[in-house]
């Protein structure tokens, strides 16, 4: 409490009402490098998502369902008082904010690390007149020994594994422009300009981006970056495709001298400093990124190159299944030692860049959390008969990667198998449905949650979200959600070419957790006198646990899918392998 205590006095000392500190950097990334963890630091919560409150007498913590539990963990005896989004009797943060600010109030927050989004929503609950403080020092003041910002190289992602050429891309950037009548296109999320740019980076843990903002017009592209990631390499790469060069930070010198443009900004992703500075003297249109929507559709190359890597992936965490049926329980194999062994098994295949995310190896009543990530202070001994929750992926040259497997160690009860089973059916419901094109996630969502609803169970998350090539595992716009949850981007219509997970499960707090997710791509079905139809392809190759299957509970059809997809398992990975591993993997997809 007394790094909070300690924020507090600055704030009456000051008279600021509120200090606001996201979970974000200057690009409203998912995933974020250590220098911007300032939430995580101040409220010991290590969720990656959740925006912190401060007041001069109060603080609060929101996050949401994925963290419920882990955050009533880490909050505990902390003074935070823990907020839980969605929950219909808690208040969210802008109506709390409207509640406690008054006229003439100092509000701060670091204009870098907050949406402009978050801002125009916040002023639509707030009646009164508050005075923003947008210059956030206090964070270096009670943070002695803050992270610097990463200083790693970038690199080229070659037109082999991309697909396409930056000109290309820009050509398309260009046409989208043209078509919205937009003079300049101010680009702040990470990787919408490492897909542009066929440029990856090491500055963000699990993703391969790099921190810069971009500036386009008709004349020109403007890369703003730190200067010392660029080698001799990348340097002729971005001259002789004419991409001018300035310091990271220059920006926003250069954004205040742009007068009487149309500019195109993605308020979901732009930071509120950028806005501030632009919008007196310029006509601003808000709007998704014309580079988010060219990304989410992969080319042929990238289709082909993802389905290398996943046959990849799935070599690495057949294996890994293996070794989990052949445990020998005298050598205490924990939740850690398990994902380390998993990371080991995909750091042998050729093109292994690094996981996608942090592994999600959760025993027994561990896995009843969504986002569990074992720690030296929670790792469990992985013993028989109960479940083991593996969520995990890779990044790959060829692509991304995200994959769930719940595993029966020994015996399991028959109420674990049939709520497996009953997860079971809301990934086959969800894998075959066909559908016409402009359907979006959130009229596919029932076919998943429908199973699981029956019994009177739900999971607070989406179903499925888009993945990115060799980009971010959570990538929209495209996702499941039984509701459309506008800030997270994710319900765009379902076109061909995108790349969605399908991950329904069941959480049973301080009990146990089953979740199977398959990454799928959404392939053609064929045109009708009624229209175009869509489907998807599942491209995870991993066997589905036989051993947690009530197969009773199965209808003909689901039996079916399942015996199908296994047969498709087995003929993709079969020349990988040889001898007991062979064997095992023959009766691990044998039909049902």
């Amino acid at each position: 409490m007394n790094l909070i205590e300690t924020i507090q006095n600055k704030l009456r000392e000051r008279g600021i009402a509120a200090y606001i500190i996201p979970t974000s950097d200057y690009h409203q990334s998912e995933y974020i490098s250590d220098y911007f963890k300032v939430r995580s630091y101040l409220s010991g919560f290590t969720g990656s998502a959740g925006t912190l409150l401060i007041t001069q007498n109060d603080a609060r913590l929101w996050t949401d369902g994925r963290y419920f539990l882990q955050a009533e963990q880490q909050l505990e005896d902390s003074g935070i008082t823990l907020m839980k989004m969605g929950d219909p009797k808690v208040r969210t943060i802008y109506d709390y904010l409207s509640d406690i600010l008054t006229n003439g109030n100092k509000l701060l927050f670091d204009g870098k690390m907050v949406s402009v989004k978050f801002i125009e929503t916040l002023e639509k609950r707030i009646n009164n007149n508050i005075i923003y403080l947008t210059n956030d020092d206090i964070v270096n003041s009670v943070w002695p020994n803050r992270p610097q910002l990463p200083k790693d190289k970038i690199y080229i992602l070659d037109e082999f594994f991309a697909g396409s050429s930056y000109k290309t891309k820009l050509k398309q950037v260009l046409d989208k422009m043209e078509e919205k009548k937009i003079d300049t296109l101010v680009l702040t999320a990470l990787e919408d300009e490492a897909w542009l740019y066929n440029l990856r980076g090491n500055d963000v843990l699990y993703t391969p981006v790099f921190l810069a903002y971009t500036i386009i017009n008709k004349n020109e592209t403007i890369l703003y970056v730190d200067k010392e990631k660029i080698n001799q390499e990348v340097h002729e790469y971005l001259k002789d495709n004419d991409i001018k060069v300035k310091d990271y930070f220059a920006i926003y010198k250069d954004l205040e001298k742009i007068k009487n443009k149309k500019i195109l900004i993605d308020p979901n992703k732009t930071n509120y400093e950028i806005y501030r500075l632009i919008a007196a003297n310029n006509e601003i249109k808000f709007s998704t990124n014309p580079t988010t929507l060219l990304k989410c559709i992969k080319n042929e190359t990238e289709i082909n190159n993802t389905i290398l890597a996943h046959i990849k992936d799935g070599v690495a965490v057949t294996e890994f299944m293996y070794y989990l049926k052949h445990l020998d329980f005298k050598d205490g194999i924990t939740e850690l030692k398990a994902s380390h062994y998993l990371t080991s098994l995909r750091k042998k295949q050729k093109g292994f860049i690094e996981p996608s995310f942090d592994t999600i190896c959760a025993y027994g009543a561990n896995a009843a959390m969504l986002h569990y990530i074992p720690t030296t202070e929670t790792d469990t001994v992985i013993e028989a008969d109960n479940l083991l929750l593996v969520d995990s992926g890779g990044q790959y040259l060829e692509g991304t990667t995200d994959i769930t497997r719940t595993f029966a160690i020994g015996n399991i009860t028959e109420e674990q198998k049939e709520l497996f089973t009953t997860v079971l059916k809301s990934v086959i419901n969800l894998s075959r449905v066909v559908f016409l094109e402009g359907c979006k996630g959130v009229n596919l969502d029932i076919l998943a949650r429908g199973p699981i609803w029956e019994k009177l169970l739900d999971y607070r998350c989406g179903t499925g979200h888009g993945v990115g090539h060799v980009l971010s595992v959570h990538e929209g716009p495209n996702g499941f959600r039984w509701q459309i949850v506008p800030e997270r981007e994710d319900s765009a219509v379902l076109r061909e070419g995108m790349i969605t997970t399908n991950e329904p499960g069941v959480y049973l707090d301080n009990k146990f957790g089953i979740r199977t997710e398959n990454e799928m791509l959404c392939v053609d079905a064929g045109t009708t006198e009624y229209g175009h139809f869509l489907k998807f392809d599942t491209i995870t190759f991993v066997p589905i646990d036989l051993d947690a299957i009530n197969v009773d509970l199965l209808r003909k059809d689901e039996k079916d899918w399942l015996n199908n997809y296994h047969q498709k398992v087995f003929e993709t990975l079969k020349e990988y392998f040889s001898g007991d591993m062979l064997a095992w993997l023959t009766f691990a997809t044998r039909k049902i």
